[in-house]
């Protein structure tokens, strides 16, 4: 169980990563994020993530319900202490997984609202540029046309605005992602540490069962 959330962990943050530096292989991402997303999927991915978040909840009950008995009896065993720290790295995994699907989702969205931005814009410049170049005679026609590329100036200053946000979310996200990176790292110095101790324990009820 722990290394199958290990594994999930480690392919959102690649997912995570991909989103954040433009490559071909960003795109055929989108692309299948897109296609999760049609039908039937979202519900699939829902359920997943529900079933994920109760068996999180059950692993913190069962800490609470271990620290209770301590802190009632004054002393514990090693089976529960092993129990505890299972229990505790296997909530925090999912908790962190769940996390990190929340981030892909919300990069995923952020992503596709930038590139209809972009693909706004350039429509609306493409529409506006034929007016800048042109040269005619100052006649009604040519006022009628000025009239038209006021609002037209006003969407692209608006767009340009949202995709100078929509760039400041990204950067903030990817500095989201380093810091996750790097409280990953610590996941793992810790789980190296609990098997350790679960190590040690099981040598010591060796001991008592001898």
């Amino acid at each position: 169980m722990i290394q199958l959330l290990f594994t999930l962990i480690f392919t959102e943050m690649a997912l995570i990563v991909t989103f954040v530096f433009k490559t071909p292989f960003r795109k055929l991402v989108i692309m299948c994020i897109d296609r999760v997303k049609r039908g039937r999927g979202p519900i699939v991915v829902k359920t997943v993530a529900a079933t994920v978040f109760v068996v999180m909840m059950s692993n913190v009950y069962n800490v609470v319900a271990i620290h209770r008995h301590w802190m009632e009896d004054g002393d514990i065993n090693p089976t529960e202490q092993i129990l505890l720290a299972k229990h505790l790295l296997e909530a925090s995994l999912m908790g962190f997984s769940l996390f990190l699907a929340f981030m892909i989702d919300k990069l995923h969205h952020y992503i596709r609202e930038l590139r209809i931005r972009r693909k706004t814009m350039e429509a609306a410049k493409k529409q506006n540029q034929p007016f800048e170049d042109g040269k005619t005679p100052v006649s009604e026609e040519i006022k009628a046309l000025e009239e038209e590329m006021a609002p037209l100036r006003a969407r692209i200053k608006q767009l340009q605005s949202e995709l100078e946000e929509k760039t400041e979310e990204a950067s903030n996200a990817e500095a989201h992602v380093l810091a996750l990176k790097k409280q990953s790292e610590g996941f793992l110095m810790e789980y190296d540490h609990l098997l350790e101790e679960n190590q040690s324990l099981r040598s010591q009820l060796q001991s008592l069962d001898r």
